[in-house]
């Protein structure tokens, strides 16, 4: 598969290995890191970002394609919908079906709510499917939730809530032991033990995966669990516009068939978002490693309605997407590959950074390598090697396809051994570090709207360390759960109102602004018109 190109670049990559394997490149200073995310990082790339105009964050500065959905036209209008008489009544709505969704689902039965999932696919189409590394929880003797809370400080450039993150890390251990008891078939040594490594910016070992599927193994231990408690699903519908009472709380959404364009309606005491990401956007045309349906309705819906987002100028690059083959382009390889031993290397053959440097910088670093021509040129652009090999020789035989069962045979499937070759590979668009903005409680800046998952911004600060995704939805997801159904018993709906949304596309008009575009988007476009083909 490879060109005469790039195995010339191979045997420079094999020729260093002994000497790499012996010396292992430094870490960068705090000052080097700064220089180099600057340069290189795209959140730096003042061209590509746009101030908005209108709504909760007026003034500040978004990326242009999530700008253009935030300020764009609803779907519908305030007088298209009779809201007299819903199509749904339940005490918890929750808008998505991914792990976060689930996991709040799952508490919220638990504790006696009735719960509706609405989800624009099936249940489980989320980017948990797509995890594969693993979770963070400190769990071991050398370890405590207080190293774990400053990693993840650190990692974040000490821009985290804290409330939010001391949250994360002190219920990690919790989270674990719950996911554990519900059948999640973590890697475990003959003894039982749970096996951890080492991730991106972490200090000690607490990296809890089930080979290199995690995410897809938990979510289909908590998609088993929803489809046995007493949990109303509706799939294949999205929510395309929050309801909110004549006081201003959430009371429901506008949905919509995505097979037939119906619209229906649901009244809902509370409501939580877990619309996950926004990969799907392909902001500054990366790849995206994310699920076909992220593309930021949870922060178009809340902002709407007028909730405030946090952190929404910041994006992860996840440094190691596929660069080649393009068939597989913009997939993520694991960190994991890197926690593992397998070094980050040029085309000359030269390890260039320390392989587990936090993401962003790691990407930063890729970037550089690439724009200063020490890139390898693939049919879609230039890639660094992922040298692979490296995890049998430092683990012994049969490590690689034991860890990384579905990585190797991802790679098989188009003639690539990485037992024997290194892997080609680039930045993907891979988080969402900014959302929408929410207290301890999991409740956004609109009353009984709760956030969990993808969606929520500042857990993370402006940076998310490996693992810590799997963790939040989890975390997250069960408190939104928890916190909406003790709600339910104290609410009395006022008079459902899409008033909000006049009121959105009047400010809009008089900051001047014209749009013909609509949100939320639902679901990429791809197809390619009659004179492009």
């Amino acid at each position: 598969m490879f060109t005469a190109k790039m195995m010339d670049s191979v045997k420079k990559v094999e020729a260093t290995r002994k000497e790499r394997m012996e010396t292992e490149p430094r870490r960068m200073t705090a000052e080097e890191k700064e220089k180099l995310l600057k340069a290189y990082h795209p959140d730096y790339k003042e061209e590509e970002f746009v101030i908005l105009k209108a709504g909760p964050n007026k003034g500040e500065k978004v990326p242009r394609e999530l700008g253009v959905l935030l300020q764009a036209r609803s779907r519908i209008k305030d007088t298209d919908v009779d809201l007299s008489s819903p199509d749904y009544d339940t005490d918890v709505l929750i808008i998505g079906g991914g792990g976060a969704g689930c996991a709040a689902a799952i508490e919220a039965s638990r504790a006696g709510a009735e719960v509706l999932i609405v989800t624009k696919l099936r249940l489980g189409d989320a980017n948990t499917m797509m995890a594969e590394g693993g979770i963070q929880a400190a769990d071991k003797e050398n370890d405590s939730p207080q190293i774990h809370y400053l990693d993840a400080l650190g990692g974040g450039h000490f821009a985290n809530r804290p409330q939010l993150l001391k949250k994360l890390v002190m219920e990690a251990p919790g989270a674990l032991k719950w996911l554990n008891e519900l059948g999640v078939m973590f890697d475990k040594d003959k003894d039982g033990n749970m096996i951890t490594t080492h991730g991106g910016g972490t200090s000690r070992k607490r990296m809890h995966a089930a080979a290199d599927y995690t995410g897809a193994e938990i979510m289909r231990v908590l998609r088993d669990e929803v489809l046995n408690l007493p949990i109303s699903l509706a799939d294949y519908t999205s929510a395309i516009e929050l309801i909110l009472d004549e006081e201003g709380r959430a009371a429901g959404a506008v949905l919509m068939n995505m097979e037939t364009g119906e619209l229906l309606t649901a009244r809902a005491k509370t409501v939580i978002l877990a619309t996950g990401g926004a990969g799907r956007l392909h902001y500054q045309g990366f790849p995206t490693s994310n699920h076909y349906g992220a593309t930021a309705d949870g922060l178009v819906l809340a902002y709407r309605a007028g909730a405030k987002l946090l952190y929404q100028d910041t994006l992860q690059y996840h440094p190691t997407g596929v660069a080649f083959p393009e068939q597989i382009y913009g997939a993520l390889v694991t960190e994991k590959v890197r926690s593992l031993g397998a070094m980050l290397v040029n085309a000359g053959g030269e390890a260039f950074m320390h392989p587990l440097e936090t993401r962003d910088v790691s990407a930063a670093s890729i970037i550089r390598e690439c724009a200063n021509g020490k890139g390898v040129v693939t049919p879609l652009g230039k890639g660094i090697w992922l040298d692979t090999p490296m995890i049998d020789l430092i683990h012994g035989k049969g490590t690689l396809e034991k860890r990384l069962p579905g990585m190797l045979r991802m790679y098989l499937k188009y003639e690539i051994d990485m037992r024997k070759t290194p892997i080609l590979i680039y930045p993907t668009l891979h988080y969402q570090n900014g959302g929408i903005e929410i207290g301890a409680d999991c409740q956004s800046t609109i009353e009984n709207l709760f956030v969990a998952g993808e969606a929520v911004g500042g857990i993370h600060g402006r940076n998310r360390l490996m693992g810590n995704s799997l963790l939040d939805i989890i975390v997250f997801g069960r408190n939104a759960g928890t916190c909406a159904a003790r709600r339910v018993k104290d609410i009395h709906t006022g008079k459902l109102t899409l008033a909000h949304i006049r009121e959105m596309e009047e400010e809009c008009q008089r900051a001047g602004i014209v749009t013909d575009k609509i949100s939320p988007l639902l679901l990429p476009k791809y197809a390619r018109t009659a004179g492009q083909l």
